[in-house]
């Protein structure tokens, strides 16, 4: 513990912790000093919020109430660096452990070594904090921090990181036992091959879906080279449950976008209880309701929004016309990077937000239109308004455009199951596979990440192919961005039938993906 005295009984100590802006966790210095006063006070600066401020209530009863004694004197706690926010209950067991040695309570030469984060009740336990995840990371990559001390809920989640000790303590008389030596506490080991086999597991199959099989084979498409995708058709042809079930066909995560996914939830407090790591891709379907800062974050200090949620995972808008058109627009930018960085007039967020896109619309107002068995009485005005909801740029984002028809009774009634996930995911699971060799030496992961340059070394076309898209470009007008897309789509085919080149069917069929669009919003 680093301790200085001034004036005879004036201590002050230094603790270890972190704060959350968004979902990085910073580090921050707790200083307590503690000299004495005609009355007792207690000052609290370095910028609090709210919930840091409430913290002296909380921390003086849970002092009191773990059997230590609540100074008398002139008690100042600091949180460094001034001039950066704190919002957060996690400084609640750092300032506790701050007052206990400034007072004299406790000694400790651990304090260097590990950092402190926790909630505290009024009778002393230790609450559970988010970002937990965030600020493990944080510790592994600051000098001089051995550990991590965390409360005990927090523990399996923050040990994700194998590189820091994390110490799991449930309340503050744990944690005055482990700093001042009267406890051993052994670290929290880390469980992931565990956490992945317990819970990488999905309740839903395709093989649920009758029919559609063409729907299935353009998903299988969608999944295996990482392309947004749009659906047109009636109410109840099932778009909501293809959509659903695109995770369960996508590759596992790795360890990796495990952690870069579960740093989001864990900032946002919305890990399950007793899943301490997110192991299935996430899938997120905001109502058509959502603003702006719901859908891609915000707020006056930015928090991640469902674009962020559905990273490395699946993002379904349901009734894509139903959305406010300028929410629509502000998906424009993280579609085609990956990532959206919130700017405020203080300070800038940047959250990751590489998603597949999947959405869904009737094809008229009253969802009938070309339906052979259900009349529409929709006008041509109204049909015009409704589809001038969605913008031409963002669609020319959208890879694939497919049309999901009404079922037949008999493939409804039938015995006979469809594709199974397991059978669609061994495609998409080959087609990945030859990707990852293909993207070894560059940046990208998938076929839709493809850069213009690495269209042209990955995507070379015959004469004959050459040919078929340039009268694709010229008959639909299709944008240098469409044009791309289609190049994107083709390569996909390809691997997905382990074509070393790209044939002209796979250039026919993606194209027929480009088709349907032109053919409503003209």
């Amino acid at each position: 513990m680093r301790r200085h005295f001034a004036l005879g009984t004036s201590m002050l100590a230094k603790l270890n912790t972190f704060s959350l802006l968004g979902i990085d966790a910073l580090p921050v210095e707790v200083e307590v000093d503690v000299s004495p006063g005609a009355l007792p006070k207690t000052v609290l600066v370095g910028l609090p919020e709210a919930a840091v401020r409430e913290s002296t209530h909380r921390v003086e009863r849970a002092v009191v109430n773990s059997g230590f004694m609540r100074p008398q004197d002139r008690v100042v706690i600091n949180l460094a660096p001034a001039d950066m926010p704190k919002d957060a209950a996690s400084f609640d067991l750092p300032i506790a452990l701050g007052l206990l040695a400034g007072s004299g309570q406790i000694e400790s030469e651990r304090f260097g070594d590990y950092a402190v984060i926790g909630e505290l009740a009024l009778d002393g336990m230790a609450r559970p904090c988010r970002g937990a995840l965030s600020m493990a990371i944080a510790a592994a990559e600051q000098e001089g921090i051995r550990g991590l001390v965390v409360p005990q809920a927090n523990a399996a989640e923050a040990a994700v990181v194998d590189s820091v000790e994390v110490i799991a303590v449930s309340s503050l008389a744990q944690a005055v036992a482990f700093f001042s030596g009267q406890v051993e506490i052994e670290p929290t080991p880390p469980r992931l091959e565990e956490l992945f086999e317990e819970f990488s597991r999905y309740e839903i199959d395709y093989a649920d879906v009758r029919g559609q099989e063409m729907a299935k084979r353009s998903i299988t498409v969608a999944a295996a080279g990482g392309h947004n995708l749009l659906m047109v058709g009636p109410p109840g042809s099932g778009k909501t449950m293809l959509a659903s079930r695109m995770p369960t066909i996508l590759p596992p995560l790795s360890a990796a976008e495990s952690i870069e996914t579960t740093r989001i939830y864990s900032a946002l407090g919305k890990l399950k209880p007793g899943q301490p790591l997110l192991t299935t891709r996430p899938y997120r379907a905001p109502h058509h309701t959502i603003s702006n800062a719901g859908l891609v974050g915000g707020g006056s200090k930015p928090v991640p929004g469902e674009i962020s949620q559905a990273h490395n995972g699946v993002l379904f808008l349901d009734e894509l016309p139903e959305f406010s058109r300028s929410t629509l627009e502000v998906l424009r930018q993280p579609l085609e990077e990956g990532h959206v960085t919130i700017s405020r007039a203080l300070s800038s967020s940047t959250f990751p937000a590489d998603f597949m896109l999947i959405a869904a619309l009737n094809p008229c107002p009253c969802g009938y239109r070309n339906d052979p068995r259900r009349d529409c009485h929709c006008s041509v005005p109204q049909i015009e308004r409704y589809m001038n909801k969605i913008s031409g740029p963002l669609l020319d984002r959208i890879d694939m455009h497919i049309e999901v028809p009404s079922v037949p009774f008999k493939e409804l009634s039938g015995d006979e199951l469809g594709t199974s996930s397991e059978q669609m995911r061994e495609q998409v699971v080959a087609a990945r596979t030859i990707q990852q060799r293909r993207f070894e030496a560059v940046s990208a992961r998938h076929n839709a990440q493809m850069s213009s340059r690495q269209l042209r070394q990955f995507c070379r076309l015959s004469t004959e192919c050459q040919n078929l898209l340039k009268a694709a470009v010229h008959d639909m007008g299709l944008s240098a961005r469409a044009h791309d897309k289609v190049l994107r789509l083709s390569r996909t085919i390809a691997d997905l039938e382990s074509s070393a080149a790209i044939e002209p069917p796979h250039i026919n069929e993606a194209i027929n993906y480009r088709m349907l669009d032109r053919g409503l919003w003209k």
